[in-house]
């Protein structure tokens, strides 16, 4: 059989290049399919293993748009705008026709079988001594991951999927696929916690820098956010498992990065900031990463929001440089401490950036905009400063030619003025696309935590790690913090944020983190009526402000609206988002979902 890995387009084609030493990269990636190499051919050694664990990575990196338009747009944060075609409107009305191109589930399941056919062959290459045991291990727990979280998101919209991990000898056999039973989104969950869990602890690190994956920076990107983060995925298959303390200890597993890997002896500044949601390290190269005002706080324009500091930068800055699993370089992480799990997009490889077409009213198609839903959200926020607004909304989208515009996947694109009428090109052209696939980071698993955190009774804590931090919320009027800031909890709900010098001066790991709210430079929310309730509504509604666009929108609703067996936790949202666009079936869609049938598509391989 001829590999799979060879018939696809290896979309990540000049990184793969310079990772496996290749000298002719064109004729490499110009392959067509009869040139094809056999299985013998192509997995003969550590550097064929990685090719093909990049060549997966670049399939995977073509599911960006439908996986953006099916968490985002079938939820309440973004609406189409008169440029959408029938299938954009069909996903927002939440009702598809047979041959919708963003409900097929077949560009999925080209990964996954890409997966299992690479499983296969690592698992010759192993048994051949073509690959040691260890280089095995981190690469097979690499693709179980990957296709894990495939699974899940095709049970997430459709709920009963066939779950494949053999082999198929054409992914183009729609029949293969389709004749194989299927299990619902909760039994999906239970296997894929059971798929996680065979991964010895060790392998669900991510790839260490004496790895060729991210051992070099290449073309101007650092490699080490490129795989999925394995502990993440686990907490996210426990947390839609109602296994809360599990759940919550994969998060704090990442939360205490660098705490694990002993930065407070080799980079206090890294021990301090890493994953731990502060407002930046304000007197390094790394800058604020929160909203912050320039010298005055009370004068809006004096709002930082440009691509190398404050809250927008997350989305912009140079990422260059951004390792922290080794000692050797750890002062660079203090230039982004947010970032777990991204992909590049960039006019030197395929696939063209997706999010400039859908997006952009410059150069782009501008098939989607922010809801007013999402407008609103944001704009009825209340400053620590007392400003009307959260300044996280106006760095998500843009006023751009009269149009709100959504502006995270743009900053590497177009540069906006404060008016938003004229822009400058980040490039040197409309047709240099390059941009970011956000897929996870810092503030989600925060989010999660606490909402973990919250259903194990853990409310305080919950309450300060979406607001304004353990530091403040258990803090308390004496000069004497031994006893304050800190939680006294047992694992993983141990937080100690101490900040004194009397008795003693001490600084502990957690004092800086501000929540995320502070962050923000938002005022606390109120707890109202049954406090686990309401923290969780808190929670669901900062993840809006927080992550908007980024892919997480359907998936958080259907969660808790599942868990809590409320359809109108679910519906009333999208109602409120289809009435305030004057959509005149918001009612009837708002009466479809409350069937919770009809919260998942149709499930159709075309």
């Amino acid at each position: 059989m001829k590999s799979i890995f060879r018939k696809i387009i290896i979309n990540l084609g000049v990184l793969s290049c310079v990772w496996i030493g290749t000298s002719s990269c064109s004729k490499v990636f110009d392959l067509d399919p009869e040139e094809a190499l056999t299985t013998q051919q192509m997995y003969r050694d550590i550097y064929d293993a990685d090719a093909a664990i990049i060549g997966l990575y670049g399939k995977f990196s073509t599911l960006a748009k439908q996986y953006v338009v099916l968490n985002e747009l079938r939820a309440d944060l973004l609406d189409v705008t008169e440029n959408a075609d029938l299938s954009l409107r069909e996903i927002n009305n939440h009702s598809v026709s047979a041959n919708n191109a963003y409900a097929d589930p077949r560009p999925y399941y080209e990964v996954i079988l890409n997966c299992n056919d690479i499983l296969k062959n690592f698992k010759m290459m192993v048994e051949s001594n073509k690959i040691k045991r260890t280089e095995y291990n981190q690469r097979y727990a690499d693709v179980i991951a990957l296709r894990s979280w495939l699974y899940l998101q095709l049970a997430i919209h459709f709920n009963n999927v066939p779950y494949i991990t053999e082999t198929i000898e054409q992914v183009s056999d729609v029949s293969a696929i389709a004749s194989k039973p299927t299990i619902p989104l909760k039994e999906m969950v239970k296997q894929l916690i059971t798929a996680m869990e065979t991964i010895p602890s060790v392998y669900l690190d991510p790839y260490s820098l004496d790895n060729t994956f991210v051992s070099n920076n290449v073309d101007g990107y650092s490699p080490t956010t490129f795989f999925i983060e394995k502990h993440v995925l686990l907490g996210d298959l426990y947390l839609w498992d109602n296994q809360y303390n599990k759940a919550a200890t994969m998060y704090k597993y990442i939360m205490t990065t660098s705490d694990r890997l002993g930065f407070e002896a080799t980079d206090i500044n890294v021990w301090y900031h890493l994953y731990k949601i502060t407002r930046g390290q304000i007197s390094s190269g790394m800058g604020p990463v929160a909203v912050s005002y320039d010298s005055n706080i009370n004068d809006e324009s004096r709002l930082l929001d440009n691509n190398n500091t404050g809250w927008r930068s997350l989305f912009a800055r140079d990422r260059s440089n951004t390792n922290y699993n080794g000692t050797s370089n750890t002062s660079s992480i203090s230039r982004d401490p947010e970032w777990l799990w991204l992909l590049p997009f960039d006019n030197k490889f395929l696939p063209q950036n997706p999010f400039i077409d859908l997006f952009s009213n410059v150069g782009g198609s501008y098939l989607l905009q922010p809801s007013q839903q999402a407008q609103d959200m944001w704009n009825t926020q209340t400053q620590t400063n007392n400003f009307s607004f959260d300044a996280r909304g106006r760095m998500s989208y843009k006023i751009v030619n009269g149009r709100p515009v959504v502006y995270k996947y743009l900053y590497n694109y177009l540069n906006p003025n404060l008016t938003g009428s004229v822009l400058s090109l980040v490039g040197k052209s409309l047709q240099e696309k390059n941009g970011r696939w956000f897929l996870n980071r810092a503030a989600n698993v925060h989010l999660k935590f606490a909402e973990a955190a919250n259903r194990e009774g853990r409310r305080k804590l919950a309450f300060a790690l979406m607001n304004s931090g353990v530091a403040n919320i258990y803090n308390g009027s004496s000069s004497d913090k031994t006893n304050l800031m800190n939680t006294f909890d047992v694992p993983p709900y141990d937080f100690d944020a101490r900040n004194g010098d009397a008795p003693v001066r001490y600084r502990s790991s957690w004092h800086l983190a501000t929540g995320i709210r502070g962050r923000a430079m938002l005022k606390d929310v109120a707890v109202v009526g049954d406090s686990t309730l309401s923290i969780e509504n808190s929670i669901i509604n900062e993840g809006a402000l927080e992550l908007a666009f980024e892919g997480h929108r359907w998936s958080d609703l259907l969660r808790v609206a599942l868990r809590r067996e409320d359809p109108t936790f679910l519906a009333d949202k999208i109602y409120d988002k289809l009435r305030k666009a004057n959509n005149p079936n918001a009612a009837a869609i708002r009466s479809k979902l409350m069937n919770k049938d009809n919260w998942f598509l149709p499930f159709k391989i075309q």
